[in-house]
C-alpha cells in the first residue's frame, strides 16, 4: 500500500458512523463487535473506512431485486441439491427449468442417463422425469428422452 492510497481512505469513529446512519452509537458499536459492519478496532474505538461503510450499506439496500425465480431456487436448493419439490406449480415449474438447464438441447438421453442428471439434485428422479413430460419440458419416446423444442432457446443464447 502505497502512501497515496492511505491519504484517500478516511477513517470515521463509531460516533461519526452513527451520526451519518442515524443510529445509536450502541448499537452501530455492537455491529461492529458482531462483525456485521467492517471495521478495525483501535484502542477503545472502532473505525470504519468510509469505503467499507459504504460497500456495506451497498449490501443492505433494498434496491436489489429478486426475482420470484431467484426466490423460488433460493428457498428450495441447498448447497446444490434440490431440498423439495415445490407444491406451488409456477414454483415447481421455476426449480423443473433450472434442472433442465443440465441438459443438453438435440441430445437424446436413456432413462438412465436422465435419472443420473436428477440424482444429483434429488432421490425422486420418478417425479421430476414425469413433470418434464407433463409441463412438456421434455419428450419421452421410445424410452429415450430429449429437451422439447420449445424450451431450446430459452436457455442457450
Amino acid at each position: 500500500m502505497t502512501k497515496d492510497m492511505i491519504s484517500e481512505i478516511t477513517f470515521m469513529t463509531s460516533a461519526e458512523v452513527a451520526e451519518k446512519l442515524q443510529l445509536n452509537q450502541q448499537v452501530v458499536v455492537r455491529k461492529l463487535q458482531t462483525g456485521e459492519i467492517p471495521g478495525y478496532k483501535i484502542g477503545k474505538d472502532w473505525r470504519v473506512s468510509s469505503q467499507q461503510l459504504l460497500a456495506w450499506l451497498e449490501s443492505k439496500s433494498n434496491q436489489t431485486k429478486h426475482t420470484e425465480r431467484s426466490k423460488t431456487e433460493r428457498a428450495f436448493f441447498k448447497d446444490g441439491r434440490l431440498t423439495d419439490i415445490p407444491a406451488q406449480r409456477k414454483k415447481r415449474t421455476f426449480v423443473l427449468e433450472r434442472l433442465l438447464e443440465e441438459f443438453e438441447p438435440g441430445k437424446v438421453y436413456s432413462e438412465k442417463e436422465v435419472n443420473t442428471v436428477l440424482r444429483r439434485f434429488h432421490s425422486d428422479v420418478c417425479t421430476l422425469r414425469r413433470e418434464f413430460i407433463m409441463e412438456g419440458m421434455m419428450v419421452r419416446a421410445d424410452g429415450k428422452y430429449t429437451r422439447a423444442l420449445s424450451y431450446f432457446n430459452r436457455f442457450d443464447k
